[in-house]
């Protein structure tokens, strides 16, 4: 390795380190006694391991509510996602129709369209509906995600178009062609996409906050809101259960980065 190369890689580790501390303070934290967390200088250490932490959160709000609704929102969400996104994306890049570009930047072009724009539009029709404060507001509501278009259309498009022809003059139709050439080819933007989704509506607050009220409906982000909100002095069992409600994001992505780098890497988004 040169020198520029070991350079950028101390660089690296130490971005890396300044992005984990917070982390790892978090962590060492949810196991101190309340009186312990905000000492100072720093303890990072526990001088005594409080593990009954991680017992007590679970009988001071519905936890278990808050994850059910939480996991019941990100995999639905992320699921149907993945399908109209991948179809769409399909469509845009594999099929030729009249107006199809314009269509394809007209819909790309809604992204920069800010939420807090038509949050309020949205609201009131999901009230006349009588869809508010229940979990299928959220799920219609992302159930179509452009910036999940693009990335699977930039990704569709390095696929060469001879693959699609060979398989119509075979007779394949194009449900066909997009179930058994398309995406097997495309593990890696699909993963991308799955990452993505799923971390966003796992951590969503304003979309929840907005439709959610009734506690058996609310998520884990809002949880952790009203804990802080009724235990705002117990720092050690607040620090638990922010860990706990970032376990489930760190494994999934965890067991597909690596799918998801190379997602990112063959995608459009790196030009």
């Amino acid at each position: 390795m040169t020198f520029i190369q070991w350079l950028g890689m101390i660089l690296l580790i130490g971005l890396a380190l300044l992005t984990i501390i917070p982390f790892l303070w978090m962590v060492f934290a949810s196991f101190k006694a309340n009186n312990e967390v905000f000492t100072i200088p720093i303890q990072w250490i526990p001088k005594t391991w409080h593990l009954e932490n991680y017992l007590v959160i679970w009988s001071r709000i519905p936890l278990v509510t808050f994850f059910k609704n939480t996991a019941f929102l990100s995999v639905v969400i992320t699921l149907i996602q993945l399908f109209t996104s991948s179809f769409a994306a399909y469509g845009f890049s594999k099929l030729n129709f009249k107006g199809r570009d314009i269509l394809f930047l007209a819909y790309i072009g809604t992204i920069a369209v800010p939420w807090q724009s038509y949050m309020i539009p949205q609201f009131i029709m999901m009230r006349k509906v009588g869809l508010t404060d229940t979990l299928w507001s959220l799920v219609l509501l992302q159930a179509f995600n452009a910036f999940g278009v693009f990335l699977l259309k930039q990704y569709y498009s390095s696929i060469p178009d001879s693959l699609c022809e060979s398989a119509r003059i075979d007779g394949l139709s194009e449900w066909g062609i997009y179930q058994k050439i398309i995406l097997p080819l495309t593990k890696p933007a699909i993963a991308s996409l799955t990452i993505i989704t799923f971390v966003n509506t796992w951590n969503d607050y304003m979309g929840p906050f907005i439709y959610l009220s009734s506690t058996e409906n609310k998520t884990i982000q809002l949880g952790l809101k009203m804990f802080i909100g009724l235990f705002d002095a117990e720092y050690a069992l607040i620090m638990a259960a922010s860990v706990v409600s970032v376990l489930p994001v760190a494994f999934i992505f965890l067991a597909m980065q690596k799918y998801f780098v190379e997602g990112i890497a063959s995608s459009g988004t790196k030009e």
